[in-house]
């Protein structure tokens, strides 16, 4: 029988761990936390905040949470960390030309927390 090591593996990072932003991935940062077979907790470090995973995220299709408002979605009970939205219905409706004119996606779904897109496809 052999002992098993009570070392951590180098690569699992403690929560709380400052995120180390590289040339090649500015904007994104990755820490695991613990792994077990092939499920992992860890945090996302973006610009607009950490995401512990895994994660809840609603989905946005056409840049809005159907039957939730900007300000009920940020209410702490609710408060997701990120959302989902879909490049592809974005861009069709309400338009690329909308969402720039009204300062972008986070500005356009008055959202201030993370956003992710797709091509959704």
């Amino acid at each position: 029988m052999t002992e098993k090591s009570s070392e951590r593996p180098s690569y699992l990072k403690p929560k709380g761990t400052p995120p180390t932003y590289l040339p090649t991935s500015p904007a994104l940062c990755f820490h695991v936390h613990a792994q077990y077979s092939s499920a992992r907790a860890g945090t996302m470090h973006l610009p607009h905040g950490p995401v512990v995973t895994p994660v809840f995220m609603p989905v946005g299709t056409k840049c809005t949470v159907k039957g939730l408002t900007s300000d009920q979605l940020l209410q702490p009970s609710l408060s997701p960390q990120i959302i989902l939205a879909n490049t592809y219905h974005c861009a069709l409706e309400p338009g690329t030309e909308l969402i720039d004119e009204l300062g972008g996606l986070h500005e356009f779904m008055g959202w201030p927390n993370n956003l992710l897109t797709d091509s959704g496809g």
